[in-house]
This record gives structure tokens, C-alpha cells and sequence, in this order.
């Protein structure tokens, strides 16, 4: 047994027993949180086994699944995939120790039904990371949408059956086009090998043949799979309803984690299988990115609620990452690849602390805020730093990541690289505007009011009923430090990292510069 299937089934394992705890909460919440460090733990000795000058595909194992179809169930790893099979196992059990702080459970719904879909969340998205078989991969991509959508339509808020069915629908089309292409790949290489097989190195090796028109067609269904899952703009529609209505920590996963799906598979498959339409399609790509930066930094500044203020912070991001990745320069695609990381847990951090200014005051609503910092002070705090991270602040996690992008793009792509610089502009603009308007300034009376001349006291608006302010106690203070500590020390010391990732970038470049 390899540690890639030891990392999918103890996750897997902790779904099932918390199945069957749905009638004690506290007991359900152990065991999460235990099965959660444990994985997290699991990952350590995980991360140090991968070598980075090794080959691409580390760790692996192959099962046969259906032999006659050349179907494995097969894993392994490479440095993209290690760092986010690492970042999902730090957030669940951030996930897991916020529930009763970040996330009230609806009335009638166990902790034990909300936390074993968590971790089976977890279990197949380590699972989509790691599968080297593309059969499998697909399987595993349509079905983790399963559990998400139980997760937001069970557990979100008032539009919550809308947000979950249009999140379903949007992933599970693109999913079926990109079967379609699979199919198309592996009659291609049935044909040139008297067989057909779905392994990923197999395929990469046949379908980089393929004729410029084949190539395209079978390229476009697995991009557009991936383009919406990213998102980018224009199939990106699906994100702020789902983030906007999904609990907090189910957000965290939603765009700390399941997106990264989208720009993990154009550098898994679209670059390397089909190098020569990658290239030809470039300049679309690109101008999507851009479009994508500027578009979600402008309705991020004007956004009114909170929850859909981070899903356009996090498509104007995914633009970034997108340009860096078909700039085609090693450089900005270590910087895309990096940022997949850094955006994690910039975002992550974000929607948290977000969490908690909405438990305490009651509402997702801006307007309803306004002085905050007089009454929790640390939590203003933390607010400010997971800001200035998703800014891209120097001397934050982000930052090395968005400045490998803007200069190795500019190399290749100064047009694009420019007008993407005016997202930088933005993004200091509507971080800090959120910031001061929730935080900064008088407090307003309609969600914070004072006790006896001082604050103290909060008024959730749609209740009308005070109760005490107070600023983040140990429980909370517990779960934002992982995610504090790594965004100062990546942002000083990012050399694990880049080191992790570089080796993969450089073998998908020579991948897509050896084509036809």
C-alpha cells in the first residue's frame, strides 16, 4: 500500500465512521478532528519522501480496474499535485475545528452528516490530485461533486438549492465534454498501439502526434472542463452563487481547494498532451485571463456582500494564474504553480476571518459593519494581514508567486502582462476599501452599538436582538495560526516550495516545447 492510497483512505475511513455517529455531535466533531490531523500528519513524512530532481510521477501504484478497457486504478504524484494534496490536509482540520464558530448547523442537521461529507470531500479531491489514470481521473472529478453538493444545498444559506444545482450542473457538463476527449485519446491510441489504455504517460506520448485539428478538438473538451471548474471568464458564472451561499469552511474548500482543480489540470494534461493545440490556442487563453483579472477586480470593489466579494477576488486570481500558465515561460509558470498554493491560503485565511466578523455580527451584508477594530481589535488584525496577502503585499506568501508571474509573462506576453498589472491597482483598491469599511471608521449603529458609552455589543440586523461582541478567543485564535505562520514565513522564505514545484514546471515545458 502506497502513502498515495493511505492519504485517500483515512479520510475515507473517517466519513464512514462519522456516519454513523449523527446522533452525538461532540462525538462526531473528535473523531473529524482526529481522523483530519491524522491525515495532515500523514503528509509530513508524505511531503519529505518526494524528491524534486526525481522523476515526474512519484509514489505510485496501479491496480487493474476493468483490463479490457486498459482502465487502472491508478496514483502518484508530482510536485503540483504534492503541494495541494498538502494545502486540502491543513484546511480540513481548520474546517473541522471552526464548525460552532465559523458555521451554525441548520436545525435537524447532525455535526456527524456535515463533517463525514467534509471528509469524503477530502478523500476524493487527494484522489483527483493523484490519479495517473485518465479514466479515473474523471470518475473521480464528476464524482466529488456529489458531496459538495450535498454540502451547499443541505447546509447553505437561503438560495442554497439554486447555488447547488447550478455549481452541479456547470462541473458535471464539463466533465462529460471532457470524457468525450478522453474517449477521442484513447482511440488514438488504440490505434498506434493495437490497444487502448488511459494511462496518463501513455497518452501523453501518443496524443502529442496527433494532428493540429485532432489535437484542438480533443484540447478544447478537456480545457473547457477545467475552465470552468478554475473558473475563467465567461463559465465562471456558477462561483459567486455557490461561494455566496455555501457555509464558511464548505467556501474554504469550494475556492481554497476544488478550483485549483481547473488550473492543475491545464498543467497536467492540456500542456502535456497536447502540446501543439496549447500553443494555438495561447492567445485565446490569454485574452481570457485578462479579461478574468480585470472583470473580478471590478465587481469585487463593487460587491455589497462579503461571501461574493472573495469569489471575484478569486476569479481576477485564477486570471493570473491562467496567463502565467500559457505564457509559456518558466518563470510564470512556476509562479502560477506556486500561486495555486499561496492563493489557498491567502483566500483561506480570508473567508475565515470573514467567518468570523458574520458570527458575530449576524450578517455577510458590508454595509451592515463599521468599526469593528474598536471591538476586536486582533480580529481586525488578521483581517488586515489575510488582505494584504490576497494583495499580494511584498513580504506575504502571495507576492513571489504574482511577481514570477508579471515577469516572466512580460518576456513572452508584454500586452497582456500590462493590462494585467491594472489588477494589482485594483486589488489594493478593494481589499483595503473592504477593510476600512467593515473595520475602520464610527461604529455604525445598525451592527455595532456600545455598553454604556463604550462597544461591546452587537445587533445582528435580521433579529434585531443584542449580543456580546468579543474579539477571537483561543479556539479561533488556534485555527487562523497555521494559516498566519505560513503566509509570513512562505512570504520570506518561499525556497521549499518553488524547489517543490520547478522540476514539474521544467518537464511540462519540455513537454510542450517538444511538440510538433
Amino acid at each position: 500500500m502506497t502513502w498515495l492510497l493511505i492519504l485517500i483512505l483515512v479520510p475515507l475511513a473517517g466519513s464512514l465512521v462519522l456516519a454513523f455517529l449523527k446522533g452525538n455531535d461532540r462525538a462526531a466533531v473528535l473523531a473529524a478532528l482526529g481522523f483530519s490531523i491524522l491525515e495532515f500528519l500523514l503528509v509530513i513524512p508524505f511531503w519529505l519522501s518526494y524528491t524534486a530532481s526525481g522523476p515526474r510521477l512519484q509514489m505510485t501504484s496501479s491496480f487493474d480496474w476493468i483490463p479490457s478497457f486498459g482502465v487502472h486504478i491508478a496514483f502518484g504524484t508530482d510536485g503540483i499535485s504534492l503541494i495541494m494534496i498538502a494545502v486540502i490536509a491543513l484546511l480540513v482540520p481548520i474546517v473541522v475545528g471552526g464548525l460552532g464558530t465559523l458555521d451554525k448547523l441548520p436545525p435537524g442537521r447532525s455535526a456527524g452528516g456535515f463533517l463525514s461529507l467534509i471528509l469524503l470531500q477530502e478523500a476524493l479531491t487527494i484522489g483527483v490530485f493523484a490519479a495517473t489514470d485518465v479514466f479515473l481521473f474523471y470518475v473521480l472529478f464528476e464524482i466529488m461533486l456529489i458531496p459538495m453538493y450535498f454540502l451547499i444545498g443541505g447546509y447553505g444559506g437561503a438560495n442554497r438549492q439554486y447555488a447547488a444545482v447550478k455549481f452541479f450542473l456547470y462541473s458535471f457538463l464539463g466533465g462529460l465534454i471532457m470524457l468525450a476527449s478522453a474517449i477521442g485519446a484513447y482511440s488514438l491510441a488504440k490505434d498506434k498501439l493495437g490497444h487502448g489504455t488511459f494511462d496518463w504517460a501513455t497518452l501523453v506520448t501518443v496524443v502529442r502526434d496527433a494532428p493540429l485539428s485532432t489535437q484542438i478538438w480533443l484540447f478544447l473538451g478537456f480545457f473547457l472542463a477545467f475552465a470552468i471548474k478554475a473558473p475563467l471568464v465567461p463559465f465562471h458564472t456558477w462561483l459567486p452563487d455557490a461561494a455566496g451561499e455555501a457555509p464558511i469552511g464548505v467556501a474554504v474548500l469550494l475556492v481554497g481547494v476544488l478550483d485549483k482543480v481547473g488550473t492543475f489540470g491545464f498543467l497536467r494534461y492540456c500542456l502535456p498532451m497536447f502540446p501543439d493545440a496549447s500553443r494555438t490556442l495561447a492567445p485565446l487563453v490569454l485574452v481570457l485571463s485578462v479579461i478574468g483579472v480585470l472583470y473580478g477586480s471590478i465587481l469585487a470593489a463593487g460587491q455589497r456582500d462579503m461571501k461574493r466579494f472573495i469569489a471575484y477576488v478569486s476569479i481576477a486570481h485564477f486570471g493570473f494564474i491562467s496567463l502565467g500558465i500559457f505564457a509559456f515561460n518558466e518563470q510564470a509558470m512556476v509562479g502560477s504553480a506556486t500561486y495555486m498554493l499561496n492563493h489557498s491560503l491567502a483566500t483561506g485565511m480570508l473567508i475565515v476571518v470573514i467567518g468570523l466578523v458574520i458570527a458575530r455580527g449576524g450578517s455577510s451584508r458590508i454595509s451592515d459593519y463599521g468599526g469593528m477594530a474598536k471591538v476586536t481589535p486582533l480580529l481586525a488584525g488578521l483581517f488586515l494581514l489575510a488582505g494584504l496577502s490576497t494583495l499580494s503585499l511584498p513580504g506575504t506568501n502571495s507576492f513571489v508567486s504574482e511577481f514570477l508571474v508579471l515577469i516572466g509573462s512580460f518576456v513572452d506576453q508584454p500586452v497582456y502582462t500590462i493590462l494585467a498589472t491594472v489588477g494589482m491597482v485594483l486589488a489594493a483598491a478593494y481589499v483595503l476599501w473592504l477593510y476600512q469599511r467593515v473595520f475602520q471608521g464610527p461604529v455604525r449603529g445598525d451592527a455595532l452599538v456600545g455598553v454604556g458609552g463604550g462597544p461591546g455589543t452587537a445587533i445582528a440586523p435580521e433579529l434585531g436582538a443584542k449580543k456580546a461582541i468579543r474579539d477571537l478567543n483561543g479556539r479561533e485564535i488556534a485555527i487562523l495560526a497555521p494559516l498566519v505562520v505560513l503566509i509570513l514565513v512562505l512570504g520570506f522564505y518561499p525556497k521549499p516550495v518553488l524547489d517543490t514545484v520547478t522540476p514539474t514546471v521544467q518537464q511540462t515545458l519540455s513537454a510542450v516545447q517538444g511538440g510538433k
